[in-house]
């Protein structure tokens, strides 16, 4: 299908339409003494929502961790947040302000409002920052503290081993006397006499007759009996400690010890490669990264944390300074965008002049031939134009009036006096 060929008046208009609104704008920036660049301003914007979107994001993730499921500390962990995202939100203009206003007073409240702005900020983007390295640095540090639990057991092992030695040689002992004391209390047992009865005869308070049979045993029996009573008891009690002991001795092993300490350095080195703000302390320092410091740690944490929250805080804020391009005023600068030079005044002076005596020189009238002196009484005079008077000088020659209409509407503007 044959397209149709676009109608060249619509896109005469349209250009048109275009270099007017162009034209317009133009004057306009003249006028006010500034140009926003308006796509400039929407990236510092969209930079803002960003970090202020980010900010209440991680505010939001950090009181449901720290809020301990209480609803209201949750929510009035939340409410600082929200003021300093307001706050944030008064960056890019207040850079716009900074720019544009000619006040210098209101200037320097735009910058001192920046400042202000830029610190609530940082301090936003360094809490976020900070949590971002917050769950690899607490695993290191979990780490770190098996690791000392591991080296501490492995240096107390030897001390350990003995003392459980030394329970376990003391309760055998115990058990050896006790074992042995029973025994003497035994064998006095068994040398002892046997128990003797005899018949007794007597006649009762009635006057009867009776016939019993009488025990005697030996008064030291008892005491044997009850000595060795008491020797299986302490037996009982004695073998049941050195059961537990001899169990908590055959537990103490230096080798587990040094396993357990291979394994925790192990974990340790794991948790620090993962980790990398301690990567880069040691790269910096120079130094393995499973012997770093918690200061060193902590200092390049600052650095990471703080360094990347300013930029954050300003970078926006720069985006809106650069997209204001200031110029002079149409009071501050002629027609052609020029400045005069005092000293060029008199050469301006001659050439004006000169052009005022040839436009003087073309309007006066001619001399009329003897042929056409006499003219049909029916036939028009033409006007004579007389000649313009020459402007008189200002007092000093210090100021000339200038017609700044362009040629063609000067010409018309004489044709219609």
């Amino acid at each position: 299908m044959r397209k149709t060929p676009p109608n060249r008046d619509v896109q005469r208009e349209a250009r048109e339409w275009r270099r007017e609104s162009e034209r317009w704008t133009h004057e306009r920036h003249i006028e006010k003494g500034y140009r926003i660049k308006w796509g400039y301003v929407s990236i510092a914007y969209l930079v803002e929502f960003m970090v202020i979107g980010a900010s209440l994001w991680g505010a939001w993730l950090f009181a449901g961790v720290y809020s301990d499921g209480d609803s209201k500390a949750f929510y009035f962990m939340l409410l600082a947040p929200l003021v300093y995202a307001a706050v944030e939100l008064c960056r890019v203009p207040l850079g716009i302000l900074a720019r544009t206003q000619r006040s210098y007073v209101i200037r320097m409240l735009a910058i001192v409002g920046i400042i202000f702005a830029a610190g609530v900020t940082t301090k936003s983007v360094s809490q976020l920052g900070e949590m971002m390295f917050h769950p690899r640095l607490m695993d290191a540090a979990k780490a770190k503290t098996a690791l000392k639990d591991a080296q501490a057991d492995r240096g107390t092992i030897d001390n350990r081993i003995a003392a459980a030695d030394a329970r376990v040689a003391q309760y055998t002992t115990e058990l050896d006397q006790i074992e042995k004391r029973s025994a003497e209390n035994a064998s006095q047992l068994a040398g002892l006499p046997p128990q003797r009865c005899e018949r007794v005869y007597g006649t009762n308070s009635r006057g009867q007759r009776y016939s019993n049979m009488k025990c005697v045993t030996d008064p030291r029996t008892a005491t044997l009996n009850a000595s060795v009573a008491k020797a299986g008891t302490d037996r009982g009690a004695v073998m049941k400690l050195l059961e537990d002991a001899r169990k908590a001795r055959g537990e103490l092993d230096r080798g587990a010890a040094e396993r357990k300490v291979a394994d925790a350095e192990q974990a340790y080195r794991n948790s620090v490669n993962r980790s990398q703000l301690h990567s880069f302390t040691a790269m910096v320092y120079g130094v393995d990264p499973i012997d770093v410091s918690e200061a060193q740690v902590h200092a390049f944490l600052r650095i990471f944390v703080f360094v990347p929250a300013l930029c954050a805080a300003f970078a926006s804020t720069i985006l809106a300074l650069c997209a204001v391009s200031v110029r002079k005023t149409f009071m501050d600068e002629d027609d052609l965008g020029a400045t005069v030079d005092p000293a060029a005044t008199p050469y301006m002076l001659d050439s004006i002049t000169d052009a005022l005596r040839q436009e003087m020189a073309l309007t006066q009238p001619r001399p009329v031939p003897e042929e056409a002196a006499v003219q049909p009484a029916a036939a028009s005079v033409a006007p004579v134009v007389a000649p313009a008077p020459a402007p008189a000088a200002a007092p000093g020659g210090a100021v000339i009036p200038m017609d700044r209409r362009p040629p063609a509407q000067a010409v018309s503007a004489g044709a219609g006096a």
